[in-house]
């Protein structure tokens, strides 16, 4: 036998034995199988990873039990004029109360007209005259807030009406002196609790950002 022949069976038979090698490495594949793929998570995996949208607004609830009437007014006060802060509306109540209050106490209630409905300047007016008439001097000094609530909202979706009613805890000290100068209602050296819950009302989407003073109550 020649050498040539020889080197084909000895080729030959590595590569017959490569092949049962690799078939014993490999496996055999039958019929149709299903691509590879890699493991993915689950549903319950990936919801820790997901960004949730569309989630409770804090600058409402915050405020407002969640599911309330007042939290569904609210967020439809926001469908109307997107800017609208629950926040910003209680910190600048702050400061109307202390401004109005303190306005009442001295009588110097012109200055705080525009932030009055007509029915409340005319009620705080003809209580002011009544001191007057009297001829009682108030003094009056702020000491600070203790108490803000939003106790209530309400929203007129025809009309676009909004109302929000604010309960209200302060000190101050205040004291009504006749001609006299006798002290004849507070006390000019101790402070007192004033408590009172008012109601603002604005149209919503309307250019005038201010809100009006429309009822008061204690």
């Amino acid at each position: 036998m020649s050498s040539a022949v020889i080197q084909l069976i000895v080729l030959a038979a590595i590569a017959i034995f490569l092949i049962l090698r690799l078939k014993n490495v490999l496996g055999t594949r039958d019929g149709y199988e299903k691509p590879v793929v890699l493991d993915r998570p689950t549903p319950a995996e990936r919801r820790n990873f997901e960004v949730i949208e569309g989630g409770p607004d804090r600058d409402i609830i915050d405020h407002v039990p969640e599911g309330s009437d007042a939290a569904a007014a609210l967020a439809q006060m926001k469908r109307v004029e997107p800017e609208f802060s629950v926040a910003q509306f209680l910190q600048g109540a702050r400061s109307a109360y202390e401004m109005i209050l303190m306005a009442f106490e001295t009588g110097d209630l012109e200055k705080v007209r525009p932030f009055l409905s007509p029915d409340v300047f005319a009620a705080f007016e003809q209580a002011v005259a009544a001191r007057k008439a009297q001829g009682l001097d108030v003094h009056a000094e702020f000491l600070g807030l203790r108490e803000l609530v939003l106790s209530e909202a309400k929203f007129d979706t025809a009309t676009r009406e909004a109302e929000l009613t604010v309960r209200f805890g302060a000190e101050l000290i205040s004291s009504a002196q006749d001609a006299a100068g006798t002290v004849v209602e507070g006390d000019p050296r101790a402070a007192r609790k004033q408590r009172d819950v008012w109601t603002f009302a604005r149209t919503m989407g309307n250019a005038d950002p201010n809100w009006l003073l429309v009822a008061t109550g204690g």
